[in-house]
């Protein structure tokens, strides 16, 4: 029975999708629920599978083509399905190696094996639970065509009699280009981006913290808080906690321009932002004003993990009433991040370093961190800007207000 592999519902307001890549070839056997296409929407890259197991009979979307909410893209020949057959299969095992379970990549890293005619096994994983990634597969990619290079001139050298230095830019190295299609997530991204500057009144306002006691407490009860809740005490759930304070004091904030009118949001629906290979994502974490420490911390890694996995939600990415990002786990020191619009505001981290600062008259070391916060002026004045991010400083400096409230 021949059944037709149709584009789901993938989130609201969203009609239109990007086929990303193929993980099954025509005519290979797939099994029930087993993924069989990438395909890309404006908030996130979602797997497809197959709805009955038997054989990919017919592709009907290629990569890079779009297709809407409830059109075909391939026909599936319904049956029972043999063992899956992958596109890129993997080599059989070496006589004297016993064989191991196949190298695991992740979505994007599928489709630029694909294009390199590449399989995962041939290349080194430096991912999450020993799978590739994108940068894994473009590094092996590089030094492939860097290793050909010196054999190549080396034997052109020893083929051919010494002769002078060609002048000019014969002697230069080939210059290259390479031109990739953004992705539509990419293209979401750079849109929103720009919007964000062109519509929004937008300006920066920044403060220091002293993580001193953060980092006390983590380092008092991080080996009971990893034992009874299973995740690591990290630093986004004090930084959520004392964001969702401040926005309770001042509500600008936490609102956004419709119209003519200023929407005020009574919940608090924080968006977390996660750098992946296929651009930045912001998963929001509803109502966190309900959550524990543990919850939010257990929220924060299941969104890192999959948004790594292309396994994110589009609902998950929609909404959000405040943003928060971390550009310290990348190293850096200072930073104006873009509002998401609608929203009014979104406050940065940067890294923590220790350096000098006066207390009391003295010049001690603390472990400081650099906090940034951008917002809409056409909502937010800047005493209640400067405000704002005073409170984060002094809930993040002084915990203990996190449960007292004062």
């Amino acid at each position: 029975m021949m059944i037709e592999l149709k584009i789901p519902a993938v989130g609201e307001s969203i009609t239109e999708v990007e086929i990303g890549s193929w993980l099954k070839a025509e005519g290979a056997t797939v099994a029930k629920d087993e993924p069989v296409a990438v395909i890309e929407t404006e908030k996130a890259t979602v797997e497809l599978p197959a709805t009955e197991a038997g054989t990919l009979a017919k592709i009907l979307k290629q990569p890079g083509e779009t297709a809407k909410v409830g059109e075909t893209i391939a026909h599936l020949e319904a049956g029972i399905a043999e063992p899956s057959t992958t596109v890129n299969p993997a080599p059989p095992p070496k006589a004297e190696q016993p064989s191991s379970a196949p190298t695991r990549a992740t979505p994007l890293a599928k489709r630029v094996l694909a294009e390199h005619t590449l399989r995962a096994e041939e290349v080194p994983a430096t991912g999450p639970g020993g799978r590739v990634s994108k940068a894994d597969v473009l590094q092996h990619v590089a030094q492939a065509q860097k290793d050909k290079t010196p054999a190549s001139v080396a034997s052109a050298t020893a083929a051919a009699p010494t002769s002078p230095a060609p002048s000019g830019k014969e002697g230069t190295a080939a210059r290259e280009e390479r031109a990739v299609r953004m992705t539509l997530l990419r293209r979401t991204i750079a849109k929103r981006l720009v919007e964000a500057q062109s519509t929004a009144a937008l300006l920066t306002t920044f403060n220091e913290v002293d993580m001193s006691a953060v980092l006390a407490l983590r380092q008092q009860y991080q080996e009971a808080f990893q034992k009874k809740y299973g995740v690591k005490l990290g630093f986004m759930s004090f930084f959520v906690k004392a964001v969702i304070d401040g926005l309770k004091q001042f509500p600008q904030l936490n609102a956004e321009i419709r119209d003519q009118d200023i929407v005020y949001h009574n919940y608090h629906d924080i968006g977390l932002a996660v750098s992946t290979d296929r651009g930045l994502v912001v998963p929001v974490l509803g109502d966190a004003d309900r959550l524990s420490f543990a919850e939010i911390e257990q929220a924060v890694a299941d969104f890192a993990q999959r948004a790594r996995d292309a396994k994110l939600k589009p609902e998950e990415l929609a909404g959000g009433t405040f943003t928060i990002t971390n550009g310290g786990v990348f190293g850096s020191l200072l930073s104006t991040p873009l509002v998401n619009p609608p929203q009014s505001g979104i406050l940065g981290m940067h890294s923590i370093q220790e350096r000098p600062v006066a207390i009391a008259g003295q010049v001690v070391i603390r472990p400081m961190m650099y906090v940034a916060l951008t917002y809409d002026h056409r909502i937010v004045d800047g005493k209640e800007a400067v405000l704002f991010l005073r409170r984060v400083k002094d809930v993040v400096e002084n915990p203990a207000r996190m449960f007292l409230e004062i």
